[in-house]
């Protein structure tokens, strides 16, 4: 039985057009359904607005789903009184996008990783700051800096007291939202090495958010490829990139930048490929998933369909 079984997730806002306008309905994420078994890493990427992150907020309850099912061990999270969900929220934890904005700038390092500790009322005073010196360590920080307020410290370094801050409670499953795409490139290689790491010493379940394929292909072992808050292909990440059957993904992995020194497309490991646009209005975005190979399906009205030659799908 799989840790996280999310079935048919809708969020919906209302918008106005103009002031003068009547509200309209607009789906965030609709009709989302997918599983990650316990231990695994599993991607959700897509463009901005794709509804990735919507997605990851609505399974911790920090948005409220419009309907559907979270099930977690075999629980269903959206159903959970305000107090079994404070109670649950100890084994779920979001590493947020932003290490600039998700830090409290008037609280110390320190008190903004106890501070899970202090609210689920875990241990005494002096064993939370056991508790935080070793979580410290755990992320590759000096102990010795919890004493220092978050503009204190790099972008690389904030992200790694978020990570702190997430792991304080011991959490079985961790939803990273673009964990790195804030932070300068030499140091995203750092932050995903430690995230795999922590993934392998601490045994986590991880939903790694991302719009950047080449970090989904080095850390996650299935992704599903989300576009206007419908998943249009999921499966094993090595066969969603080597032979992609949705015309959006394959957009996607055309848009992968070349490996240094190559062609295009030697990013994402298949051969050279041509830029792709992705024209929606040639393909049927209400096409519901469908098994194109074993452990692989796309959301294609039938085999091969929406496949355009040349620089457009």
């Amino acid at each position: 039985m799989p840790l996280v079984d999310v079935r048919h997730l809708v969020k919906t806002y209302s918008r106005r057009p103009t002031p003068f306008h009547r509200p309209v309905a607009v789906r965030a994420v609709d009709d989302v359904s997918f599983t990650i078994d316990e231990g695994e890493t599993f991607g959700l990427v897509g463009e901005s607005g794709s509804g990735k992150t919507t997605t990851g907020r609505c399974m911790l309850r920090l948005i409220e789903p419009t309907s559907g099912e979270f099930l977690f061990r075999d629980r269903n999270v959206f159903g959970l009184t305000a107090s079994k969900m404070r109670e649950a929220r100890r084994d779920m934890q979001m590493v947020f996008q932003d290490p600039y904005a998700s830090l409290n700038p008037r609280m110390r390092a320190g008190a903004i990783v106890e501070e899970g500790l202090i609210i689920h009322r875990i241990g005494s005073a002096a064993e939370r700051q056991d508790r935080v010196k070793e979580l410290f360590e755990i992320v590759g920080l000096d102990a010795a800096q919890r004493s220092r307020y978050p503009h204190e410290f790099s972008g690389g370094q904030r992200q790694r007291i978020g990570l702190a801050r997430a792991l304080a409670l011991k959490p079985s499953l961790l939803v990273a939202d673009e964990p790195v795409s804030a932070l300068d490139v030499s140091i995203q290689a750092q932050i995903i090495n430690l995230f795999m790491d922590l993934q392998e010493r601490l045994n986590l379940t991880l939903l790694f958010i991302a719009h950047d394929l080449r970090l989904v292909r080095h850390l996650c072992s299935r992704v599903a490829v989300m576009y206007r808050g419908r998943i249009v292909e999921l499966g094993r990440t090595a066969d969603v990139f080597r032979d992609p059957a949705h015309p959006y993904t394959r957009a996607l992995l055309s848009a992968v930048p070349p490996a240094v020194g190559g062609v295009q497309g030697e990013g994402h490991g298949g051969p050279p490929v041509e830029r792709i646009v992705f024209d929606a209005s040639g393909t049927d975005l209400a096409a519901p998933l469908r098994e194109v190979a074993p452990g692989h399906s796309a959301a294609i009205g039938s085999l091969g369909m929406g496949f355009h030659n040349g620089r457009s799908c």
